[in-house]
């Protein structure tokens, strides 16, 4: 399933490898997603980011949704890890 045209897409580079990012507006979440960096739900309507490796091909099941302040995080934080 594609993901809405009004993301846009680029690629990022970081300690945990090349990614592909896609920023997504909140008009473009249909439905609940869990982020992997903070574990909590973001709900539709909010704006957040989707992430995949860049050296895959890239398909639904290798996409996560993060919200963009722990897309942006992730550096200093576990994946699910929060803040003690």
């Amino acid at each position: 399933m594609p993901l809405r045209s009004a993301a846009v897409t680029r690629r990022e580079s970081g300690s945990d490898g090349d990614w592909v990012v896609r920023s997504v507006t909140g008009s473009s979440a249909a439905k609940d997603y869990r982020c992997p960096g903070c574990e909590q739900l973001i709900r539709p309507g909010t704006g957040h980011v989707v992430a995949w490796p860049a050296d895959e091909v890239g398909t639904v099941a290798d996409r996560r949704h993060w919200h963009t302040a722990c897309w942006a995080a992730r550096g200093r934080r576990r994946p699910g890890g929060r803040r003690r």
